[in-house]
């Protein structure tokens, strides 16, 4: 009997890719910009694992016409066209908040990097001027204690980054679609008004057409010249040109962006900014995480080869 066919649009780890190929005929990856044609022999596949942050729109899914199953090997999925999913009677999964934990704890890295000028003084000592600092001339930061944080989108990664940032006695405030029971916090009822009220604004919401861009210049200047941008979600919900004028200028304190809008081009722009912190889209990229994510994925394929329901099924859109 003929092993499934799976389809990666993404490079794999090989480990995952052995624990799998004893159970499915394998393909991929696809080309990132370029997906289509597919591979030879990819046109028969029955699952397509993909991320959130790649196109699977109507032609790849047409191109696979005995697909039943997207599964988005991480939480986010605003790239597939779940339309066309409903319409062709193809299941969508996700991880679910198996890198939640992972991710929180890079943000508040973030928070610590930027907003305390980890990474410039890093480089102080590696191109040793240290020698030749004196110590009035180290910028002073107002620490975390008794500082504002704010968090916009309070879904699972945005309520673990709240705990770890109440142990750093910070205050907590969120902005989200609606109020979260779980979250005993300030409550804003729009993003302007969290921007105006924080100090820290950490970025943690899903990527959606409606909030693409979202931060802009607007809601960098409400955040004001001490405020720190922290963003971990998606690099299309801050305007890039907007935050690199706000760090150029003095419109706000610093950055700390683990995303970018085109990845994994960054802008020079930024890449030039004494003031940003910059890190390849790594905050999900621990031990735990990925153990977490594969299960999610490998119990989600064996569960539609048997028949069987699905976890971190994502609704028709």
């Amino acid at each position: 009997m003929s092993k499934p066919a799976l389809l990666f649009a993404m490079p794999i780890l090989p480990k995952l890719r052995e624990r799998l190929a004893d159970r499915f005929e394998i393909f991929g990856p696809l080309d990132r910009d370029n997906p289509l044609p597919v591979p030879p022999g990819a046109e028969k596949a029955r699952a397509l694992i993909t991320l959130g942050s790649l196109r699977t729109d109507a032609a790849l899914i047409e191109a696979l016409p005995e697909l039943g199953l997207i599964s988005c090997y991480g939480t986010g999925f605003e790239g597939v066209d779940r339309a066309v999913a409903a319409r062709r009677g193809i299941a969508v999964t996700h991880a679910g908040d198996a890198n939640a934990t992972s991710v929180a704890e890079f943000a508040m890295g973030l928070v610590i990097a930027a907003g305390r000028g980890v990474a410039r003084g890093d480089r102080v000592v590696r191109s040793g001027q240290w020698a030749n600092l004196a110590l009035d001339r180290v910028p002073m930061t107002p620490g975390l204690a008794g500082q504002r944080l704010g968090i916009y989108g309070m879904g699972s990664i945005g309520l673990k980054i709240a705990r770890r940032a109440a142990a750093f006695e910070m205050e907590i405030g969120y902005h989200n679609r609606s109020r979260r029971a779980e979250a005993e916090h300030a409550y804003f009822g729009s993003l302007h008004e969290l921007a105006a009220w924080a100090d820290v604004l950490v970025v943690a919401v899903r990527a959606s057409a409606e909030n693409r861009h979202a931060v802009n210049a607007e809601i960098l200047e409400a955040l004001g010249p001490q405020g720190v941008l922290v963003n971990i979600a998606r690099g299309s919900v801050v305007d890039e040109t907007a935050l690199c004028e706000a760090l150029e200028t003095g419109k706000i304190l610093a950055a700390g962006l683990d995303v970018f809008e085109n990845e994994p081009q960054v802008p020079e722009r930024l890449k030039a900014l004494e003031n940003a912190v910059l890190t390849p889209h790594m905050a999900a990229l621990s031990r735990g995480a990925q153990r977490d994510q594969q299960k999610v994925l490998i119990d989600n394929l064996d569960a539609f080869v048997a028949g069987r329901p699905l976890s971190s099924l994502l609704p028709e859109a």
